[in-house]
């Protein structure tokens, strides 16, 4: 890269991130027309004939159902979706950190929820967009739980679909005898997703993907938590894996703010979930 096109990207990216910090403000009077009647966790929800299913959110590790979804909730509600998020994998006397217990247990948290879900909104199928943990996570359910059944789209942004080596650290677990027992036991869920582990090789034996279900994962090259970015992507005959990059190059989110608050991913994630009305995903996505 040239010198003056190295001095110019990061003046680009505090623009980029200029605009996305005002645009959600700027957007919520001109969504407000297509807002349903009852929205987030709310569930006297219908879904409308536009988006017949509800979305469910699921959040990343140490994150919830509130925080990881405060910007993304509210732009999918805006645009006439029902919304819900929950609470899984928490660790006795753990407040407000969850995604820490055994993802097996986890996903079968996601199960129940998505019952509930289903059973309030009186549909058949919910969407599901995860960030992190959330969006491999409910590959389980699909897999194991009869979730694909239930289940039209799952959305993963970030997710660490075949484990992560956490830019190399835990490639340096084996060095330190006790160390990768210890995490077992104290944050399980922490354990299963390391690059290799019992958990990460059964779901992924046999095939990355499910008949049935739609997918689609959408990563930025500058992941420094679910590494190598590349191996978020999936292998299967209904899968679109999307660089964030490809389509703007001036985004620069890491793993945190592509599933926080990146409205150029959430444009890609509402493509994802109505795929019949998609419209190119830019860098003036900041302002759709």
């Amino acid at each position: 890269m040239l010198p003056w096109k190295r001095a110019l990207r990061p003046l680009a990216a505090l623009l980029l991130a200029a605009a996305v910090a005002v645009v959600p403000t700027a957007t919520a009077t001109a969504d407000a027309a297509t807002a349903p009647s009852s929205g987030w966790n709310d569930y006297s929800c219908k879904p409308s004939a536009a988006h017949p299913r509800p979305v469910v959110l699921v959040h990343g590790t140490l994150g919830n159902s509130v925080d990881n979804w405060l910007a993304l909730a509210p732009y999918l509600e805006n645009r006439g979706y029902c919304v819900f998020s929950l609470d899984y994998g928490q660790l006795p006397g753990v407040p407000l950190f969850y995604g820490l217990g055994p993802i097996a247990t986890s996903a079968e948290q996601l199960q129940t929820f998505v019952d509930k879900v289903l059973a309030a909104t009186g549909v058949a199928k919910a969407d599901i967009v995860g960030h992190s943990q959330g969006g491999m996570m409910p590959r389980y359910y699909l897999k194991f739980l009869g979730g694909a059944a239930k289940v039209n789209a799952l959305v993963g942004i970030a997710p660490d679909n075949h484990g992560t080596t956490l830019d190399g650290l835990a490639n340096l677990l084996p060095y330190f005898p006790g160390a990768a027992d210890l995490l077992s036991k104290a944050t399980p869920g922490l354990a299963d997703q390391v690059a290799g582990s019992e958990f990460i090789t059964k779901l992924n034996a046999g095939g990355d993907t499910v008949p049935g279900v739609h997918y689609t994962v959408i990563a930025t090259k500058y992941d420094e938590v679910a590494t190598p970015y590349r191996s978020q992507f999936l292998s299967g005959s209904d899968v679109h894996n999307v660089l964030l990059q490809d389509l703007c190059g001036l985004d620069l989110s890491e793993h945190m703010l592509i599933g926080l608050t990146d409205r150029i991913a959430f444009h890609e994630v509402a493509n994802a979930l109505d795929p019949a009305h998609a419209t190119a995903t830019t860098c003036a996505s900041v302002f759709s």
